[in-house]
């Protein structure tokens, strides 16, 4: 139950610090326009790379490590400040070189400088810390008021196309005071720091190993948007940012469970208990395929509409863009599945680090020649390609450790169901016109037909889930 309760605390915590700017979007695509939702996507895809540098992969190494420790205090609490300190050294060095980057640009100088203030923000994220120890509750309120706050100063104060910089601001500002605020909560964990005791040198050598990943796959998350600036135009960047932003709150609901099981997963391979290791990967394959697959057909199926309706017609091309890259929900559920779940749990770093490294080498190479050929639909369709990459090497990589065709069990059936969903979606969608209603009733509908073939054809899933609840009643 502590697993299912620390998913739906993520579940919620993801879909919550990605619904904000969602709630936001019709507002802000309006004010804004293209030219200045793309001046943001391109000023942080800038800040991002100073963030990756900064975080070293401290953030994954440092929930793996707690997870590892989490019994022992004096030792969880040694671990915490090592890799606290670790990261604001790295962060402030980070900076240093953001403000000589800042000094070799005149471009959007003053955006800059509002987003940097997430690289300070960086420092003070201890949200692994909590990952670590299973504790998903903290994450998830702490940020609950912080956010509120920020989306009504948002509709306060950004009132046109000049108010860009505030929105940035209001933005960053929102996420380091959301920061700052976990530090209340660590007395209940950790003692004071014992300074002379720390080892900060041991902790850099595995946080660089999973840094190497972390800018593989930083670079195809946040590249395309850097480089469609610099080559398309911002409102290129626009464009791909609201696609991307839409598919990523869709795609939280299926990547909070690889979040929730890798410290889980750490600590069964610490007690060497292999067998019960395989049995929540079967667990998690399946589940990711009922989920991901209607989630990828259903937002391809209302997207044309959709994005008119929801961000104006300045965004229509959005549409497209979301309909190709819908299929990074399936994608990347099971990369993360796959990377955080078990190759970073059982110490298999160097496997997750080639695959990740080959889908942004694919990123890159493909990226050019596409966005010089198809602009903003190019970068998509490379992002595609990518994701293709890192999770079919993964895949490959575990072949001969995991039953790769128990892991697909009732994969066809999943298909079947999404695909009859998406044709009934999609010819309601072409029929009506779109509003909140009629979205409501597309999700509703396409929920009922998903969820009816699914017991029709007797997938795993539902199976175990009559199973669980016949349980239950007695």
């Amino acid at each position: 139950m502590k697993i299912v309760k620390n998913f739906l605390f993520n579940m919620t915590y993801q879909v919550f610090i990605l619904l904000v700017p969602l709630v936001t979007t019709p507002y802000i695509s309006r004010v804004l326009g293209s030219e200045g939702v793309g001046i943001n996507a391109y000023t942080n895809s800038i800040i991002q790379y100073f963030i990756l540098f900064g975080s070293i992969g401290i953030s994954t190494y440092g929930n793996r490590q707690i997870a590892y420790c989490r019994d022992d205090k004096k030792e969880l609490s040694r671990t915490f400040w090592e890799i606290s300190i670790l990261r604001f050294i790295t962060i402030f060095i980070s900076y240093a070189i953001f403000l000589i980057y800042l000094n070799m640009t005149t471009q959007y100088h003053s955006y800059f400088i509002a987003q940097s203030f997430q690289i300070i923000a960086a420092a003070f994220d201890i949200s692994w810390f909590f990952m670590g120890l299973e504790n998903f509750k903290i994450t998830v309120v702490r940020n609950f008021l912080v956010k509120i706050v920020s989306l009504v100063c948002i509709f306060t104060m950004v009132k046109s196309i000049d108010d860009i910089g505030i929105y940035i601001l209001i933005l960053s500002l929102s996420l380091l005071f959301g920061n700052l605020s976990l530090w209340g909560y660590l007395k209940k964990y950790v003692g004071k720091p014992i300074f002379k005791q720390f080892s900060l040198v041991k902790h850099i050598r595995p946080s660089i190993s999973l840094f190497i990943p972390q800018i593989a796959i930083q670079i195809y998350l946040v590249l395309n948007k850097t480089m469609l600036g610099s080559i398309s135009g911002v409102q290129s960047a626009g464009y791909f940012e609201y696609s991307d932003r839409i598919v990523k709150i869709v795609l939280a609901v299926v990547t909070s469970i690889g979040t929730v099981m890798l410290p889980r997963m750490a600590s069964i391979f610490a007690n060497k208990d292999y067998k019960k290791l395989h049995e929540y990967m079967y667990t998690s394959g399946d589940f990711i395929n009922f989920i991901s697959i209607p989630l990828s057909f259903g937002l391809a199926a209302i997207a044309p509409k959709f994005a008119i309706w929801f961000m104006g017609s300045e965004f229509s091309v959005t549409g497209r863009l979301m309909m190709i890259e819908s299929i990074v929900i399936f994608l990347i559920g099971w990369g993360v599945m796959l990377g955080n779940q078990y190759l970073i749990p059982t110490n298999q770093i160097r496997k997750y680090t080639y695959a990740v490294s080959a889908s942004a080498v694919v990123n890159l190479v493909l990226n050019v020649p596409l966005i010089y050929t198809m602009g903003v639909t190019g970068a998509t369709i490379a992002t595609v390609a990518s994701e293709i990459t890192s999770t079919g090497l993964q895949l490959f990589f575990i072949r001969k450790q995991i039953n790769i065709v128990k892991l697909f069990n009732g994969f066809w059936k999943y298909l079947l169901a999404g695909f009859s969903m998406f044709l009934t979606v999609r010819y309601i969608n072409n029929l009506l016109d779109m509003n909140f209603v009629i979205l409501m009733m597309e999700v509703l509908v396409g929920a009922c037909v998903y969820i009816g073939l699914c017991l029709i054809l007797k997938v795993p899933f539902m199976k175990v889930t009559i199973k669980f609840l016949k349980g239950t009643r007695h």
